[in-house]
């Protein structure tokens, strides 16, 4: 089904649809369909009552109808998204490994690019990073190296891995003598546009060298952005970030949007952070909000998607709901 799709007379519906023409049920409802887990569903709709009533999203906002989007009959150029926060600890890892895998179910070819040299998306995919002979690091220090000879096919059908560990940190001193450093990763990743319709980027937590290679390549960033208020005070940091990098390197590159993760709503302070970032940033945050859920670490011990690990889960709704969301927006372009 296409975000686009028209109704027949040749006019295009926008696909933040209306809520009057939306089907009884199309709507958000955190634990409509899915396991039983109250505490979770609390915590993104404490009163799911009234969100039904009203339709109502975490964000205070109308929660548009982000429709099922349809299979594709070819593949590529991918759109090259960055996860990116220079705070550690907000959800990007999580945010990259899941929103791909749900882009995936979709039936969208994924890869995702650990460029991050602790190797934490290699570890929540089921690799040791310290196992591995070729990484990320080889594909971008070494003339002549294959994107193929790295590449790691996961158990997700549709979704590879580009993996990374402790030697990529070798990569941010050795760049700096390079010619065009900062496009060092949009040159090794160009062979591989036509191959897949996303690649997704998780940036290590810093605004370093490897961060600026990330924003050059991509189209895109998105923000995940932990419901603290310290995890609030950086992001304008990274947005004067990320607008020096359209400067000077990257003109295409936007601001997609930002992800509220490890909401809560039963508490104020959650509450507050998230109305400040709405009302500070306004549709560029997502409607879909990520709650808090002891789900996401035990995802990273059993090395797959929470998508695959606990399907029905309210957990694995969001990242379905956050890729559709995406797919939208990118439709809308």
């Amino acid at each position: 089904m296409n975000a686009m799709a028209g109704d027949g007379s040749g006019a295009p519906h926008n696909h933040f649809a209306d809520y009057d023409e939306l089907p009884e049920g199309h709507f958000y409802d955190p634990d409509a369909e899915y396991e039983p887990d109250p505490e979770y569903a609390a915590t993104l709709a404490p009163d799911a009552a009234r969100q039904r009533r009203e339709r109502i999203g975490p964000t205070g906002r109308p929660l548009p109808y982000f429709p099922i989007p349809g299979p594709l009959t070819d593949h590529g150029p991918a759109k090259i998204i960055a996860m990116c926060n220079q705070k550690g600890g907000v959800g990007k890892t999580t945010s990259t490994i899941n929103l791909g895998a749900a882009l995936a179910e979709y039936g969208r070819r994924v890869l995702l690019v650990d460029f991050d040299p602790q190797g934490a998306l290699s570890v929540g995919l089921g690799v040791n990073p310290m196992e591995l002979d070729l990484t990320v690091y080889n594909l971008l220090m070494e003339r002549g190296m294959a994107a193929d000879e790295v590449l790691l096919k996961t158990a997700v059908p549709n979704m590879d891995l580009l993996p990374s560990n402790i030697d990529l940190s070798a990569a941010e001193v050795q760049l700096v003598s390079e010619v065009a450093r900062e496009s060092t990763l949009q040159r090794a990743l160009k062979p591989l546009l036509d191959d897949y319709d996303f690649i997704v980027i998780d940036c290590q937590p810093s605004l370093g060298l490897l961060t600026v290679n990330a924003l050059t390549a991509a189209h895109k960033v998105i923000v995940p952005l932990e419901c603290e208020f310290f995890a609030l005070r950086g992001v304008a940091l990274l947005t004067e970030t990320i607008e020096k990098v359209q400067e000077r390197l990257n003109p295409d590159l936007e601001l997609d949007g930002i992800l509220a993760t490890m909401y809560d709503s039963r508490t104020v302070h959650s509450r507050e952070v998230l109305a400040r970032v709405v009302e500070a940033f306004d549709d560029h945050v997502y409607h879909t909000v990520i709650g808090r859920t002891v789900r996401f670490p035990e995802t990273t011990v059993a090395g797959e998607p929470i998508t695959t690990y606990a399907s029905n889960s309210v957990g694995a709704a969001a990242y379905r709901q956050l890729a559709r969301e995406v797919l939208a927006r990118c439709h809308a372009e």
